[in-house]
């Protein structure tokens, strides 16, 4: 597996690499935004880990240009660990995932794994379940021309479900696609999050397009209910 690693700090990603490979990747570093961008359009990678705060061109600069030129190829930002819309910008210019500086070595491992599970995926302009519409570069959702108001966490999980519409997800599954693969806390919070969405996309509208299936998990209706 190929990742690139792009940090203007020599050190940490030289420790990166080093560390990186003893797990048995292959990896390229870059210290600069020119070069990660050089090197993401002539290369293939399975993962980016891109830091935000670097000279010239930054990360969140990186990481746009790519998915404007339709390069999907899964990013893992690094932010600083106060950088709560540092957090919230990355995301929404297309990250798929993030770490706080200073991490843990194991969780950086574990969320690049996660993110190669899942792998990289075109992402279409919109995200579509019948009249129920979502758009991840805006973050707005619509059940036909009503624009629907939502959370950051509350659109990740409709779109998590949007993406594997017609797929049982489990709780585990939408924990890990959603928050953390070593998330530890009450795994009931996709339930609350599941309620959340019904009251939002659903209910308001005489719908059932987000169904449990009771033992197994949740699923989005291919037709949007």
């Amino acid at each position: 597996m190929r990742i690139l690693v792009v940090d203007d700090e020599e050190l940490l990603a030289d420790g990166i690499r080093r560390g990186l490979i003893a797990e048995g990747f292959s990896v390229e570093v870059a210290h600069n935004g020119i070069d990660a961008l050089w090197h993401a359009r002539e290369e293939s990678y399975d993962a980016i880990i891109l830091d935000l705060m670097m000279p010239g061109l930054n990360g969140w600069k990186v990481c746009s240009t790519l998915r404007e030129e339709e390069n999907w190829t899964p990013i893992l930002m690094l932010t600083a660990k106060d950088g709560e819309w540092d957090q919230v910008e990355g995301l929404d210019t297309g990250a798929d995932d993030y770490v706080t500086k200073p991490f843990s070595f194991a969780v950086l491992v574990a969320r690049l794994r996660a993110l190669i599970r899942r792998g990289a995926m075109e992402r279409p302009v919109q995200l579509e379940a019948g009249d129920l519409r979502l758009d991840p570069a805006t973050h707005q959702v619509w059940r036909g021309d009503t624009l629907i108001e939502m959370t950051a966490r509350e659109f990740s999980v409709l779109e998590y479900l949007m993406r594997h519409a017609g797929q049982v997800l489990t709780k585990r599954a939408l924990l890990e696609g959603v928050w953390d693969p070593a998330f530890d806390g009450d795994p009931n919070i996709v339930e609350v999050y599941i309620g959340h969405l019904r009251r939002k996309v659903d209910r308001p509208f005489g719908r059932e397009a987000i169904q449990t299936l009771r033992g197994a998990g949740y699923r989005l209706a291919m037709n949007g209910g």
